[in-house]
């Protein structure tokens, strides 16, 4: 873990504002690790979201890689603040299969109004983690008025 938290409850504030969503409990998302500018989210396979018997679709990779690389970032702000991703980009480098699916977000750049993220995502079989997507997210951080 890297310098001091701007937020010394960024572990709660990330996994509030994330699990909130309701593609997060539609996709079974579940956070396993977040220090100051990183983040692990697992999640289950669902044939729903498939490209074919077996393979995630792209679009639920690339989403997973934006959550985690926006999480990453979001460990790093300000009590009080929030993200939204302004680009994205994500690079599918083999076929995501797997029972389960995990995505591993690192803080690359974190500034006051933008910040960019990293994250790479593994396909889980039988134990064994198989890289199938990495990429990079531009974030627009806010302050949360009430």
């Amino acid at each position: 873990m890297e310098g001091m938290p701007k937020n010394p409850n960024f572990k709660e504030a990330i996994e509030d504002l994330v699990l909130k969503m309701p593609i997060a409990n539609f996709i079974g998302m579940r956070f396993t690790k977040i220090e100051l500018g990183f983040v692990e989210i697992v999640i289950p396979y669902r044939e729903e979201l498939s490209f074919t018997k077996g393979v995630f679709q792209a679009g639920p990779v690339g989403m997973l890689m934006d959550i985690a690389a926006c999480c990453a970032v979001g460990t790093k702000l300000p009590s009080g603040w929030a993200f939204s991703t302004i680009d994205f980009t994500t690079k599918i480098v083999a076929p995501a299969m797997g029972e389960s699916f995990i995505a591993r977000g690192h803080a690359v750049s974190s500034g006051k109004s933008i910040s960019v993220g990293s994250a790479e995502v593994f396909g889980i079989s039988n134990g064994i983690e198989k890289l199938c997507a990495a990429g990079l997210v531009t974030t627009r951080n806010f302050e949360i008025r009430n």
